[in-house]
């Protein structure tokens, strides 16, 4: 067999965090910095699978053997990634009984292209390009293993901004011409904190949130009025009422009273809050912007043209 060769961008959720699982619609961005997965065959009477991960500095962060019949490990090691990997295999091969039945050695490498900790969809690009391998729908997978909205896996394989919604329990997603003039104005700041997804999600479901229909409403609203604002104060406005909407909802403190109080832009939360990234405005200059964050300790500043992945065609 020829060798193959996957790919998946990974992703930001600029808006509808939490409330996207419940049919709020949400604007989504792939980045400029994804995973990639390649893999290798060689014909062998006793076959097993080699699997290496690499991070984004080309280092092994996670190797392991696997034999074909139930994914399991040959060798019992780093228990919690063995797992995620030999549970994603086994999901994989439900939707396909075919997959991995050949008579072959398969050789398996990832390889991230951003520090894991930034939380842009390290698991989600590697269940993008799981799937992509075996044949089978990235977003019943996703549902089968770590369960989420999906926008993710729609991200993975998208060129640009995407509004993203689900509709009758199935995702959807459409191209957006998300690319405001004041893109220069926008900064992404890691919180040095990685978040779990999949925690987060349950966490949401156990909650009982009152006029949920009607803050699902607001939210897509939100969403909308992003698409079509034409400068920063006004777009200040809308993540302004979007967070105060969501930490209302949730009971959540607001990340920019909690870190960054005497800021004199806005700063929203992103995707599962209290850690990973947060969308912050500055009409300042990159360099003010840059030691304000610098000097609370947190060195990830990152323009929003940089990392979010832009479709040409706007």
């Amino acid at each position: 067999m020829q060798d193959q060769y996957f790919y998946g961008h990974g992703k930001l959720l600029l808006s509808g965090e939490y409330f996207v699982i419940d049919g709020a619609e949400a604007l989504a961005l792939p980045t400029t910095v994804g995973q990639s997965m390649k893999v290798k065959y060689r014909h062998s009477y006793q076959p097993t699978l080699n699997w290496k991960s690499l991070d984004h500095c080309g280092n092994v962060w996670f190797e392991s053997d696997y034999e074909f019949w139930h994914f399991n490990p040959i060798k019992s090691q780093d228990g919690e990634k063995q797992d995620f990997v030999r549970r994603v295999l086994c999901a994989a091969r439900l939707q396909n009984p075919h997959f991995l039945r050949d008579d072959m050695d398969v050789f398996v490498e990832t390889k991230v292209e951003f520090p894991i900790e930034w939380g842009l969809g390290s698991s989600s690009t590697f269940l993008y390009n799981v799937a992509q391998w075996a044949y089978v729908s990235p977003f019943e997978l996703l549902k089968n293993t770590i369960g989420g909205s999906g926008y993710d896996i729609a991200c993975a394989q998208a060129l640009g901004p995407i509004k993203f919604q689900i509709i009758d329990k199935k995702p959807q997603w459409e191209t957006a011409a998300f690319n405001p003039s004041f893109t220069d104005e926008l900064f992404f700041i890691h919180l040095e904190q990685k978040q779990s997804s999949e925690k987060e999600v349950l966490k949401y479901n156990e909650m009982k949130i009152p006029n949920k229909e009607q803050i699902v409403s607001e939210i897509s609203a939100l969403t909308r009025e992003m698409l079509t604002v034409s400068d920063l104060n006004s777009f200040n406005k809308i993540i302004a009422t979007h967070e105060e909407i969501v930490a209302r909802a949730l009971g959540y403190e607001k990340v920019k009273d909690i870190r960054f109080p005497d800021f004199w832009g806005e700063v929203k939360s992103l995707g599962a809050w209290g850690g990973d990234f947060v969308l912050v405005t500055s009409d300042r200059s990159p360099r003010e912007t840059r030691e304000y964050f610098e000097a609370k300790g947190f060195n990830t500043v990152i323009p929003f043209g940089e990392i979010v992945r832009a479709d040409q065609r706007f």
